[in-house]
């Protein structure tokens, strides 16, 4: 299969305290010779200071001072490396029972997540809660890294054991596509290189793996929408006329010569051209960026959203969200917020709370209304106006919103459309 050596790959890293997290990623890094030489140098001497045979590759990316010094992960990193084959960002994310609000931030954007799993241990309760999340935040692609297979002795019954578990409790979950890969990020078993240990294990190795996944049919190419940005309007001699409408593609597919609808308007036109940076073009799609301009002049502003004429979201000022609460100080009942969904800013408020999830357990508990941060909930938002919504299920763009406190402007939640 031909992979475009310029797709960009996302994936976030899960795991409990001490799965190996950090020294996963340093191998990753290390034996895909990602690491500049500098750091290399720096990451040397800071384990020969501490004692360490050779080099801890944990360091690669603990890149906070207290977390060097604790030795543990307490805020989302974002690492990046190139491949002959593919770029990728990691958001490396904590494994602390706390610090559930920095995973929902590091996967929100995930093609894929690595959850890990220590071989010894088994499936645990932050399994459990790391899947949630990544089904939750409907991530297309779990790769489940069954690490420390040297302490269990590349036992192939006990990597079968894991696989059980994990299947036991992951049927409930919306994950399209789960793969299992055995390894020892401390030796590098199955991360870049094959191993040699554990023979009976034919799949391919962690890097290969991210390589080939599949991700371009994770894209919304059926629901045009296009959030509306800015309007440009340059007044120079050259474009005396000109009226764009700039912004993202969010999902789907434009040409020139379609017909749209502006909501909440409903004004509808046809594109009349398209450019992007100072070329114009014929057809655009996510997630580019793009300058649109219309046959008829009609009015359009920042917010407003240009969709099919055939194919259009709901417009709906009442509806309900899984949100994750970010802040330090819990939500106040009927407080009003500033809530954003694409370019779209509108004053809104929490009408209820329906349910709130264990996410050990999955249950929903329905008397508990007080959110607090970490806490995950179902919830009816209401907004001074409509918002063109689609589910986050069938598109992550426009199914998610955020909360901004309007007293503090902090962002207080992070939420997706039911």
């Amino acid at each position: 299969m031909e992979i475009n050596n310029n797709q960009l790959l996302r994936f976030t890293t899960a795991g409990s305290v001490d799965d190996g997290k950090s020294t996963l990623i340093g191998r990753l890094l290390y034996d895909s010779k990602s690491i500049f030489e500098d750091q290399l140098e720096s990451v040397t001497n800071t384990s020969a200071k501490k004692g360490h045979d050779g080099v801890d590759l944990a360091l690669f990316t603990d890149g906070l001072k207290d977390e060097r010094e604790q030795g543990i992960t307490i805020d989302v990193a974002y690492r990046y490396f190139t491949t002959p084959k593919r770029k990728f960002i990691i958001a490396d994310t904590p494994g602390h029972i706390q610090y559930t609000r920095n995973m929902v931030t590091g996967a929100s954007t995930a093609n894929a997540a690595l959850i890990l799993i220590d071989a010894r241990h088994g499936v645990i309760e932050q399994t459990k809660r790391h899947s949630f999340i990544a089904s939750l935040l409907n991530i297309p692609h779990l790769v489940v890294c069954i690490n420390k297979m040297d302490l269990v002795d590349f036992s192939e019954e006990r990597y079968n054991e894991i696989i059980t578990q994990f299947e036991e409790f992951s049927s409930k979950l919306l994950v399209k596509d789960v793969r299992f890969i055995p390894m020892s990020a401390l030796l590098g078993d199955n991360v870049v290189n094959r191993s040699e240990n554990m023979n009976w294990y034919q799949g391919g190795t962690l890097l290969s793996v991210l390589e080939t996944l599949h991700i371009s049919s994770d894209i919304n190419k059926i629901d045009a929408r296009f959030p509306v940005q800015t309007v440009l309007r340059p007044q120079s001699d050259e474009h005396r006329d000109y009226r764009g409408y700039a912004g993202r593609v969010a999902s789907g597919i434009y040409r020139t010569g379609d017909e749209v609808a502006v909501l909440p308007s409903g004004f509808t036109s046809k594109i009349k051209s398209m450019n992007t940076g100072d070329k114009e073009i014929e057809e655009a799609f996510a997630p580019m960026s793009v300058s649109m301009t219309l046959e008829d002049d009609i009015d359009v502003s920042r917010g407003d959203m240009i969709v099919k004429k055939n194919n259009q979201p709901e417009g709906e000022q009442e509806f309900d969200v899984m949100l994750c609460w970010l802040n330090n100080d819990a939500a106040k009942p009927r407080a009003k917020y500033t809530v954003m969904h694409t370019s779209n800013e509108q004053r809104a408020m929490i009408k209820e709370v329906v349910y709130k999830v264990d996410i050990n357990t999955y249950n929903r508990n329905t008397e508990d209304k007080d959110l607090t941060m970490n806490d995950i909930a179902r919830v009816t938002i209401r907004t001074t106006h409509r918002i063109m919504l689609d589910s986050y299920r069938d598109n992550r763009n426009t199914g998610s919103i955020i909360l901004i406190d309007e007293s503090t402007n902090e962002t207080v939640a992070a939420g997706m459309i039911v």
